[in-house]
């Protein structure tokens, strides 16, 4: 069983955990607050000069000629957004990962001496039914470790989907606004 020592450490860091996933969170709501303040100060200055070059505009073929320019820095940009917030939310994500493996293989550790105290001190002739909890313990870490391995996999596969997708963007916004300048010309 347990001591209250034991019962007292153990809260204690239940309590630091918990203390350092909420500064993480925080953190990630900081990274989210400033990237959101830079771009749209950004897009402020850049609306500005934008109508500012329109209101200069000689002609109509001009004008399409600056609203065709706008479109593959405009992707670029959005790209680049979509990027650091996907690196904010992933890098997020990946702390409070970290820290649910830690937790998780510390549950399991005390679990297994929970395991190995209960067998040896279980009485005589209970070895069948020690060596079936053992198994039982060990079926349920590989199950864990599969299910962790297979999420690790998907996180993978949704970051190349995710660049893959940007990069399509960006293109896509290059040849339309190469298109748009061929035809105002």
């Amino acid at each position: 069983m347990l001591t209250p020592e034991q019962l007292i450490a153990s809260q204690k860091a239940n309590m630091e955990t918990l203390y350092g996933l909420t500064a993480k969170a925080f953190e990630g709501v900081e990274k989210l607050i400033d990237l959101n303040v830079t771009a749209t100060k950004a897009a402020l200055n850049e609306s500005a000069s934008h109508a500012q070059a329109m209101l200069s505009a000689k002609d109509a073929q001009e004008l399409l000629a600056l609203q065709a320019s706008l479109f593959q820095p405009l992707a670029e940009k959005a790209a680049a957004y979509s990027r650091h917030l996907y690196d904010i939310a992933s890098g997020t994500g990946a702390e409070f990962g970290k820290a649910f493996e830690a937790k998780v293989a510390e549950q399991q550790a005390q679990f297994a001496n929970l395991v190995d105290n209960a067998a040896r001190n279980a009485p005589a002739g209970s070895e069948t039914a020690v060596a079936v909890m053992k198994s039982a313990v060990a079926a349920a870490n590989n199950a864990f470790e599969s299910v962790q391995k297979a999420v690790k996999q998907a996180s993978e596969v949704a970051e190349a989907n995710f660049n893959a997708v940007t990069t399509s963007a960006t293109n896509v916004a290059k040849n339309a606004s190469a298109a748009a300048k061929k035809s105002g010309r």
